[in-house]
């Protein structure tokens, strides 16, 4: 089996011209490349393709493919957790800002988007058992999707739109397992009904 390239460590950059492309967009279109290819099958040559740089901008800035995929890790969940927040944030109370989330999940899991799959399921799948450091980062991210969760059915019971009785922390680790199912089916691009996969869902806060 294939394992991952060697540790990379940060590299101070030294003082001179400055950077002379946008970090962000570099990182998003590095993020395309990974969500659809995998770890393994990227090359150096796909990421500077990607990333519109000459190969010794890349290795200036990030070492090397390792510490791409790092970066880019970070920036694709700072997005996405920036996305579910701002869905949740429409709804008017607790149960409806669970919904909102498991209907941001959906509308991610579906077309162009779903087929580019979801670099967290993906990183966990290729990476994890081969490389401690990306395993860890996968789990402290389900963790903060999980905890965040939890936190809304939390509010829902505060505000009456949840029975007590739900437990709100097993309730939230099954509603993770059913989001990040939904990035893999949307990844194999078989069909969702959205709708009626949310109201499903749902039940389990009844």
């Amino acid at each position: 089996m294939q394992k991952t390239a060697r540790r990379s460590q940060p590299v101070a950059r030294p003082p001179g011209r400055p950077r002379e492309f946008d970090m962000d967009t570099a990182l998003d279109r590095a993020v395309r490349v990974f969500r659809e290819r995998g770890y393994h099958a990227t090359s150096i040559g796909d990421l500077t393709a990607a990333m519109r740089l000459a190969t010794g901008s890349v290795y200036k800035a990030f070492q090397d493919k390792r510490a791409v995929f790092l970066a880019a890790f970070e920036r694709y969940t700072a997005r996405r957790q920036e996305q579910t927040r701002s869905a949740a944030a429409l709804g008017a109370n607790g149960r409806e800002r669970v919904r909102n989330v498991l209907l941001s999940y959906v509308e991610h899991s579906q077309g162009s988007e779903g087929r580019r799959g979801c670099l967290v399921v993906g990183s966990a799948v290729e990476l994890s058992a081969l490389d401690p450091e990306i395993g860890a980062r996968v789990i402290a991210q389900l963790k903060t999707n999980e905890n965040f969760v939890a936190g809304l059915i939390r509010e829902g019971q505060a505000d009456g739109s949840i029975p007590r009785t739900v437990e709100a922390g097993d309730t939230a680790r099954l509603m993770i397992c059913i989001t990040q199912g939904l990035r893999v089916v949307g990844k194999a691009r078989l069909p969702l009904d959205g709708e009626r996969i949310v109201d499903v869902a749902m039940k389990l806060l009844a």
